[in-house]
């Protein structure tokens, strides 16, 4: 009986949670078989059965990283967060000086590891770490009322520095950044005279950003004008929907495959592999993966699918409302509403109703930095469920007492 129990043990926390993410991850494999034909045909990198392999590869890596998070205390994990956060910052700071370009991207937004071939986002991590420790403080806040300068230093500082360190190539993260760190704020019960202020501080500065990047030579190498070129590319989308000049065709290319991949999928789709257009759409494997999953599996694949992300996000908040710890919660619906912004975006993108981003599918996209702070933030949320005191909910953790689950940030 004991072995038994142990056994059931393996998927630690939330059982819901724990299928619907296996479920998810096992199908990514096959639009990403499917659509990374692009990289090796067109894009000449790798092999298909390469990249499907590596894919795996961090499938099962993200899968046991999201495990071993739940064998630390989710609040050692906030404890951790500013030092973490400190390092990233580091990490930021050196990218800014040695990033390399990955895959063909225009943004000088990735890390190599020395004496390795491995290569990562440090924007990624730094975002993860940086919205912890925003919970973190959040619940410190609430045990001791802090100065108006301490709020300000403390909150203000490390979202503005990280947005400033990110913005320069990154700009649809650096606006999730602040949009996520804003819910963070509002959630976690910060004084609107603070939520208003942050806000007028985070207008500001994004507008002096846009002006010495667009305007001065002092931001050197910044992507702004490629932000720009894209909003006005969506906000004239429909108005040059028939126009034959070939620099506006090229500019609404990648948009257009996505629009055309989603209407030959039609209600069935095609078929598993059989998409007609993932060698004609950049980025397929990736941004853009969620068009070639509606050409090949249709409406009612995509509602599937859809379905398994709503169903997700029901089981984040169902953990959230039930965690007694202020800090287990907010941190809890913060890391959702950090999946959630990423999903909404990535879909929006694909269905032509915001200017492409960049922003990948959660567990589903080709790439291994995105799909690793993703299992990331779901191993955190895995761990606080089976923290939780229950009584009748089936597979929400075992029973704790209330000083197991008391916050230690």
């Amino acid at each position: 009986m004991e072995q038994q129990e142990n056994k059931f043990e393996l998927l630690k926390g939330d059982k819901v949670l724990w299928m619907v993410i296996i479920l998810i991850s096992f199908f990514s494999v096959f639009p990403v078989y499917s659509a990374s034909s692009n990289l090796e045909y067109i894009v000449q990198n790798g092999t298909t059965t390469g990249h499907v392999i590596k894919h795996m590869f961090f499938v099962f890596l993200g899968l046991a990283i999201m495990r071993a998070v739940g064998t630390v205390k989710y609040e050692h994990i906030g404890k951790l967060s500013s030092i973490l956060l400190g390092i990233m910052v580091i990490l930021l700071f050196v990218t800014m000086f040695t990033g390399q370009k990955i895959d063909g991207a225009s943004a000088s937004r990735w890390l190599k590891i020395p004496g390795t071939p491995i290569s990562f986002q440090p924007s990624s991590f730094a975002y993860l770490m940086l919205i912890i420790y925003l919970c973190r403080y959040l619940t410190k806040k609430i045990k001791r009322e802090r100065l108006p300068i301490e709020n300000i230093f403390y909150i203000f500082g490390p979202v503005l520095l990280v947005f400033g360190l990110v913005a320069k190539d990154n700009g649809s993260t650096a606006l999730m950044i602040l949009m996520v760190s804003l819910a963070v704020m509002l959630v976690g019960q910060l004084s609107s005279k603070y939520i208003l202020g942050f806000l007028g501080i985070s207008g500001l500065f994004v507008g002096i950003f846009l002006f010495l990047a667009l305007k001065t030579d002092l931001i050197g190498s910044n992507r702004v004008h490629t932000w720009v070129s894209r909003i006005e590319t969506f906000a004239n989308s429909k108005k040059n929907a028939n126009v034959e000049d070939e620099t506006v065709k090229a500019k609404n290319y990648q948009v257009n495959q996505a629009k055309a991949a989603i209407v030959h999928g039609g209600i069935t789709g095609m078929g598993p592999g059989k998409s007609a257009l993932k060698q004609m759409l950049p980025q397929s494997a990736s941004d853009f993966i969620f068009a070639i999953i509606v050409e090949e599996y249709g409406f009612f694949g995509a509602l599937a699918l859809i379905t398994l992300y709503m169903i997700m996000m029901i089981r984040i908040v169902m953990i959230a409302s039930k965690m007694r710890a202020f800090f287990g919660s907010l941190l809890v619906l913060s890391l959702g509403i950090m999946i959630f912004v990423q999903l909404a975006v990535n879909i929006a993108v694909a269905v032509n109703l915001i200017p492409v981003t960049g922003q990948p599918l959660p567990l589903i996209s080709y790439g291994g930095t995105s799909m690793l702070v993703t299992y990331l933030q779901l191993g955190i949320i895995l761990n606080v469920s089976s923290r939780i005191l229950t009584f009748e909910e089936e597979g929400m953790g075992k029973k704790q007492n209330v000083e197991e689950i008391n916050d230690i940030a």
